[in-house]
This record gives C-alpha cells, structure tokens and sequence, in this order.
C-alpha cells in the first residue's frame, strides 16, 4: 500500500512569506506563487474571504468600508492568525484540484529569529488548514539549498536572504548554521523608506503599490554614476493642496531614499562577518556571498555588499523562489537533512 500511497504523494513545502508565499509539491516543483494577501467582505461583523492572492493585491489600498485586504504576514512571522489560516487553507486547495483523502506532510520554513511562540503560531496554521505533519525549516537553510551551496561540505558557506520582511544572515557549515542573525529590515522596509523620503522631500503621498513599483523599476543601491540615472513618473497626493499630482522621480532620488535600509543590511552582513570563527571566514573569503530573496534583485545591491566588504557577492540563479525550492528539496531529500527538520515542539 505503501508505493499507492506513494503514488498520490501530496507532501509539499510551503515559503510562507511577507511578501509573496510559494508552494513546491513534491515530485512537481514551485507550481504556485502568489502574493499573501486577503481580502475580506466583511457584513454585519461577519467575515467572509473574498479573494487570496493576487486578486487580492489589486485591492491593497484601494478598498471601500466593506472590504478589508489585509496581509498576515508581518516580519516574516505571522501577524494574524485566522487569515494566516484562510490563507494556506485557500492555497493547499489551489494546489490540490481534487479532494484528496491524504492530509498531506508540510514543511514550512520559518525565520531564524523567530520565537518559540511565533514557530508554534505557524505550526498550528499548517495543521488547522489541513496537513498531517507540519515541519520547520530554517529559512537561511532553506534559501542555501536553494541556492544550490554545499551545505553539508565542513566548509563555511555565507548567505544572506532579503525578503520582504526579513533580512537572514547566516554562515552555515556541516548541514546547520554556525552564526544566523535576523535584521527586520527588507522589501517592505525598502517600500515605506520611498514613501517617507517623498513625503519629506517633495510633499508628495504615494501608496505601497506604487512605492514598490518604483522600487521594482527604477531602484538601486548605490548612486548612478552620472549623479542622475534614469527615470520614471509617479502619481501621488500633493500634501500641500491636497489635490492629486504627478512628478518624476529619478534614481538618484530613489538611492538616497534606500540609503539606509541598504546600511542596514550592509552592517548585517559585517556583524555577521565578525562573529564567524576564523577558518570559516577563511572558506568566505574564498566562495565569497550569496545573496537570494526578492531582495536580492534591487539594483547594483552586490555592488554596494562589495564596496562595504570587500567580498565576491554572488545573486542566486532563482532568487524568488530559492528559499521555496530549498524548503522542497528538504521535502525530496528528508532523509539526508533529517537533522535541520524540526517536526515537535
């Protein structure tokens, strides 16, 4: 019975994110990613799940009293519990079309910094949405697998996955993390530095969807060499009339916006530096950095993780979906990365 069992397999790992969650099924690969996003109808107190997903992003923003989209996810950690829920639920039914009779294994990962609280807030989820077992994971495993490093070599292998909530830096060696340090600093923060920096410096009032589509365009980490860069037009409230207004903004603006979350993660990755044993700093200085996460793809980011430390940085192949095929391949290869598991508490 066991190979039947087998056959309908429909263990997967989930990269429960900020930003964005991905589902790798088993034997299938990432075949879902979509923003984590609710949007509730909510009518006479009662609350009922209008849309998840990237329906649900539309609405961010723009919604009447009746709706509210809201975001679970906060930090890397779940924020709020029952729409955290709706919202695995929605997608482990997105990914199975039939009505299975297996609960399905899940692993999910989790950020390191995350509290024993915070890890059994998301276990709970996994398992009241529908999974037999719930896993975790920790994300800069996760994120190194993906990427494709030699975890399980005693060599020191440095990652540094920047997500929409969290930035993780860790060092890892013989299958497991030697130092992780987790930073609350990443694509959202990246988001609200635009918005702030617009405000303060044009009076002008943008919403989070079209900071991140500035962000996503036209943002860089260092400033353009030509002091200007190119540019793009933005929509926005001005905040001294009150009337709607466009303007241009160039990348050398955006660069000075992001300066200091960018200082942020740069000072991550040097604390991380500091702290790691000599002979792996060694083996860094050898294989240099690998950066993965949305993050990852900000503009001349490496560059500027170069300057500060002087090492080679490297950009994942796949950096969206590292930390998601990571958290898959612990799924495909459970017996060999038994130990980073972590099935009870």
């Amino acid at each position: 019975m066991a190979g039947f069992g087998g056959l309908f397999s429909s263990d997967m790992a989930i990269d429960l994110g900020t930003a964005n969650t991905l589902v790798y099924v088993k034997g299938k690969g990432v075949i879902l990613s979509e923003p984590s996003v609710v949007a509730y109808h909510v009518k006479d107190g009662v609350k009922k799940v209008l849309a998840v997903g990237e329906d649900a992003k539309l609405m961010l923003g723009r919604t009447p009293g009746s709706i509210e989209a809201i975001r679970p996810m906060r930090d890397g950690v779940i924020a709020d519990f029952d729409t955290a829920e709706e919202m695995i639920k929605h997608f482990i039914r997105k990914v199975h079309r039939r009505s299975t009779f297996s609960k399905p294994k899940i692993i999910v990962c989790v950020p390191h910094g995350a509290t024993p609280v915070e890890k059994r807030a998301i276990r709970q989820s996994v398992l009241s949405a529908g999974a037999r077992r719930a896993g975790l994971i920790a994300e800069p495993i996760a994120a190194a697998i993906g990427a494709g490093m030699p975890i399980t070599d005693p060599t020191g292998n440095m990652v540094v996955d920047i997500g929409g909530g969290t930035t993780e830096v860790a060092v890892l060696s013989l299958g497991d993390i030697v130092y992780a340090r987790s930073v609350r600093v990443g694509g959202d923060r990246m988001d609200e530095a635009i918005i702030n920096y617009l405000r303060r410096q044009h009076n002008l009032l943008i919403g989070e969807s079209t900071a991140e589509r500035v962000k996503t365009s036209i943002g860089t980490a260092r400033m353009p060499d030509d002091g200007r860069g190119q540019s793009m037009h933005i929509r926005g409230r001005d905040l001294l009339n009150g009337v709607p207004k466009e303007t241009e903004i160039s990348q050398a603006q955006v660069a000075e916006a992001l300066a200091e979350p960018v200082q942020s993660i740069c000072e991550a990755v040097m604390t991380a530096l500091e702290a790691t044993p000599p002979d792996l700093a060694a083996d860094i200085v050898d294989r240099g950095v690998m950066l993965t996460g949305g993050g990852a793809l900000l503009g001349q980011l490496d560059l500027a993780l170069r300057e500060q430390t002087g090492l080679a940085i490297s950009v994942a192949d796949e950096s969206l979906n590292c930390v998601a095929l990571g958290t898959g391949r612990a799924l495909e290869y459970e017996k060999q990365l038994r130990h980073v598991i972590d099935y009870d508490s």
